[in-house]
């Protein structure tokens, strides 16, 4: 049982009045009058809110001093962390030079009446090749090529498959040279051939050679219908597209694969001619805005200096901390100051007297340099070294931003507030994930007994999982599955799933990925944690793929094509690794899916009266390929359901 925590005085204003008066009968009975309008009412009502004010002030000490004790013990404030996104970058039209976007371009959101812009800055260049396709070949299958480079644009077109299309059969686009990171568009020429398919879904997947092999590029958008229409193609290009031979031909590869859908061709779509170029490029980009080189003040010499930076709070980036400079004048007073690097460190526990450290705040921006503690013998010690009396100080550069309001819609980040040449426009395909507000007072509070008592030591699941939400807060879900048998038996795995809140609840494999440098920091963290002789791993869960086929009838009143977007979206919804499952916190690990629960999702749905048909199918969320019809789909004891693409067939309603 906890000790309860009495409140010095909790009286009221409207008591503290109501005192005032039954006083008054007995220290002065001949004031009879204890209306509102009489001036000496007035006059104990304003004593009485003046009262009331320091009261409030009073009852604040404890809560000042359990915080001032957090401190002491080494419990401080999370800092917030910024969101992060990747912005396209789209040209004007395909340039025949490279077109180059710096490191730290600004780009943000329409300010609006009732909200302010929101600035995100790239977290590096970006260069973007004039990359263009040069050979077309068509490989079956069983490896039979063709080289198709001669005859586009010629007579009634090519098959860009096997006569009877099968699975991997391929189209196969040779660029002459990488197009990394890029925006590529495909203008396809076709004569309507490739029939049996559904032509919002048709079975293909566009991938790029890397080293490691074929990688997805994801799909902007696709005007073809399969290939079965004249129109474009847009492709986001990975980062890591090389070149490579293939049937003889060396250049930087695309292809367009066939892989295994419901509906597949009963006949090869037929093109006249295909063509690809680079129009932009990706770039990942963070909430916060870069400071370069600020001036702080000169330094006067003394142990404990404190500085406060303009920008708060600060956006903590271990691969680029903040780095603190300090100029040591030249020896004959002629010319520049020399500026020493000085870095930030936790603490200064292990700091010696001529370490050049500092500890930054980033919730407040605040910068200290080391203490000079009194010994037992009545000496100094100095734990960090101290800038000399009169040195200028100055940081290099730092980022400021962050919090849960970063984490803006896709398509919402539209406005590139520098002008760079042939860059028509910019754009976040994909919603902006992982911010997270600073902690607050009371969150700390209740954070600090439970450190206490953990003492710096990962010893529990939930200790591992507290550290792990420490070093890395744009984490949204941490399992710590110890392993007890196997030749891995004492180990232990951290599953980790970052915020990614997708698009209506859609989301992709790539969002899922941890972000850089999270791993490092989270081992990091651990290793000065963990028990010794404990081996640990992070890593993400393992995604089962999932789509389901759902025939339903709608209530004669509903909308068919409202009743099917609703009852898509409940799907994704209920299917997702972070908001899904039964009690909405995310798909539970090794939980199967069965048919039952897709029924009672379905059939909540406004406007849907009841559910014919189901079909579970398991699906790669690389390719979108599907198994067989499955009676339910069962998980491991890593595993997390991921929705890959489901489909609803609405019959009846008032359509």
């Amino acid at each position: 049982m906890t000790l309860p925590t009495p409140r010095l005085d909790d009286r009221t204003f409207q008591e503290l009045v109501d005192e005032a008066k039954r006083n008054l009968q007995l220290r002065c009975p001949e004031w009879t009058n204890h209306n509102v309008s009489d001036p000496g009412i007035t006059l104990i009502e304003t004593f009485a809110w003046m009262t009331d004010i320091l009261l409030y002030r009073v009852n604040r000490v404890p809560d000042r001093l359990y915080v001032k004790f957090l401190e002491l013990v080494g419990v401080r404030l999370f800092p917030p962390h910024a969101a992060r996104t990747e912005i396209s970058f789209r040209l004007s039209s395909h340039h025949d030079d490279v077109v180059h976007i710096p490191a730290g371009t600004v780009v943000s959101t329409r300010r609006s009446v009732s909200q302010e812009s929101l600035g995100f800055s790239t977290l590096h260049g970006l260069d973007i090749p004039p990359a263009a396709s040069r050979t077309v070949l068509t490989i079956s299958a069983d490896g039979d090529s063709a080289d198709r480079t001669g005859v586009l644009g010629l007579g009634d077109g090519f098959p860009a498959f096997s006569p009877t299309p099968v699975v991997d059969d391929a189209l196969y686009l040779g660029l002459d040279q990488p197009a990394r990171s890029s925006l590529l568009l495909v203008q396809a020429v076709c004569s309507l051939g490739g029939y049996g398919i559904d032509p919002r879904r048709p079975p293909l997947v566009w991938e790029a050679w890397t080293p490691s092999g074929w990688e997805p590029c994801e799909v902007e958008r696709d005007d073809t219908l399969g290939l079965n229409v004249s129109g474009a193609i847009e492709l986001h290009v990975p980062d890591g597209h090389d070149e490579s031979v293939v049937a003889g031909v060396e250049a930087a590869w695309i292809r367009c694969r066939v892989v295994k859908a419901p509906r597949q061709y009963r006949s090869s779509p037929l093109l006249v001619s295909v063509t690809a170029a680079t129009i932009g490029g990706d770039v990942e980009a963070t909430n916060a805005e870069q400071v370069h080189d600020e001036a702080l003040g000169i330094s006067d010499g003394t142990a404990g200096q404190v500085l406060h930076l303009a920008y708060a709070p600060v956006v903590v980036d271990r691969e680029d901390p903040l780095v603190l400079e300090v100029g040591v004048p030249p020896e004959d007073g002629i010319g520049p100051p020399t500026w020493e690097e000085w870095t930030a460190v936790e603490d200064f526990g292990a700091s010696a007297p001529t370490d050049r450290h500092v500890v930054v705040d980033p919730t407040t921006g605040e910068i200290r340099f080391g203490p000079s503690v009194r010994l037992e013998d009545g000496s100094e010690r100095r734990f960090g070294a101290i800038p000399a009396r009169g040195a200028a100080l100055r940081v290099r550069g730092y980022r400021t931003g962050g919090g849960a309001r970063g984490n803006v819609a896709a398509r919402t980040v539209s406005v590139l507030r520098s002008s760079i040449p042939y860059v028509a426009a910019v754009y976040n395909r994909r919603a902006a994930a992982g911010g997270v507000d600073g902690e607050d007072v009371d969150n700390a509070r209740t954070r600090g007994p439970l450190e206490l008592r953990g003492r710096g030591r990962a010893v529990t699941v939930e200790d591992y999982v507290a550290v792990v939400h420490e070093a890395a807060p744009e984490l949204a879900r941490v399992h710590c599955v110890p392993v007890t048998d196997g030749p891995d038996a004492g180990s232990v795995r951290i599953l980790a799933i970052p915020g990614a809140p997708g698009q209506d609840g859609r989301i992709s494999l790539r969002d899922l990925q941890l972000p850089d440098g999270a791993r490092e920091r989270v081992l990091g963290a651990l290793d000065v944690t963990r028990v010794v002789g404990v081996r640990l791993s992070v890593e993400p869960p393992s995604y089962v793929g999932i789509r389901v086929d759902a025939r339903v009838r709608a209530r004669p009143e509903a909308d068919p094509s409202q009743v099917e977007r609703d009852a898509l979206a409940a799907l994704y919804r209920y299917f997702h690794p972070l908001a899904g499952g039964p009690d909405g916190t995310g798909w539970p690990l090794g939980r199967p899916v069965q048919p039952g629960e897709v029924h009672g999702v379905l059939g909540r749905v406004a406007g849907l009266d009841y559910v014919e048909d189901v079909v579970l199918f398991r699906a790669n969320p690389l390719d979108r390929s599907i198994s067989a019809p499955q009676d339910r789909v069962d998980l491991g004891d890593t595993h997390v359901v991921l929705s890959v693409e489901h489909s609803i067939v609405v019959q009846g309603g008032a359509g």
